[in-house]
């Protein structure tokens, strides 16, 4: 039996609802990061599902130098205290280092490990000791039963409130792809699984200086990821995806959002026999 994790009001696994966690790749501008929160709360409030938002204060693995990375720590953390203060939203947001962590644990009700991370054991074992949530990305150069060893690095400090994110697998060159079944095997090594459907559809460098995107593939993935029994989805979101600073090609306008969302608690729902 797949364990609940509890962050705030919100319950990830056991037999619960779907959450979604969701938000703009990185942090642009406090402007723009409040009315999405707001239209994300808006938007959950009146479908009756949680949420949590979501959005990086610095994306550190950018392909090029010259990619907008975000903010920084401080003034990131800042903003993300704001969402939380201004909309009563449990935040999200990836840390890259140990020295970040516990700065970003007075703020951050869930913490990230990047895929690219997801084997540092100091990382995590650092996250694991905030007591916080920690999400792991499952890399894109593991296996779904490999996660269980990032699981026992977290649970030696005694912190067993997981979750594990499925994100997609290197296939080839500047692709990746889904295998539905590592839903289920990582869900069976007994934490509530993400699927991160807007990162599953990237094309990584496949833009030579920036990574691609087919956003066209998120809502169908994102179906088959829930009629496999997910405990949550990861949508990466925007007002205008062709202007975003970071992950446009693979992030969803907000109005595509409710009609969508609509047809994942349907099946949500069937799944759960709610």
């Amino acid at each position: 039996m797949v364990r609940e994790v509890s962050v705030g009001n919100l319950v990830f696994g056991g037999n619960r609802p779907l959450v979604l966690i969701a938000g703009p790749c990185a942090i642009e501008n406090e402007d723009l990061t409040l009315r999405i929160a707001g239209y994300l709360k808006q938007l959950c409030t009146e479908l009756g599902v949680g949420l949590v938002f979501k959005a990086s204060y610095d994306k550190a693995n950018r392909t090029s130098v010259d990619s907008f990375r975000g903010p920084g720590m401080d003034e990131g953390l800042r903003i993300l205290q704001k969402v939380k203060d201004e909309f009563e939203l449990p935040v999200l947001s990836d840390v890259h280092g140990e020295s970040q962590v516990q700065a970003a644990a007075q703020v951050l009700d869930i913490i990230q490990i990047p895929a690219f991370l997801s084997r540092q054991t100091d990382l995590l074992v650092a996250a694991g000791r905030t007591g916080k949530v920690v999400n792991v990305k499952k890399g894109q150069f593991l296996a779904p039963w490999d996660m269980a060893n990032a699981v026992g690095k977290i649970e030696s400090t005694g912190n067993s409130n997981i979750l594990l994110t499925e994100r997609g697998a290197s296939f080839g060159y500047n692709n990746l792809v889904t295998d539905m079944r590592s839903l289920v095997i990582m869900r069976e090594i007994g934490f509530p699984v993400i699927y991160d459907a807007t990162h599953s559809v990237q094309l990584p460098g496949g833009s030579g200086t920036s990574s691609g995107g087919q956003r066209q593939f998120v809502a169908p993935l994102s179906r088959a990821a829930v009629a496999a029994g997910i405990d949550g989805l990861f949508w990466e979101v925007h007002e205008n995806p062709e202007q975003a600073l970071c992950d446009g090609p693979n992030s969803l306008p907000l109005q595509n959002l409710r009609g969508m969302l609509e047809q994942m608690l349907a099946i949500d729902a069937v799944v759960k026999k709610r």
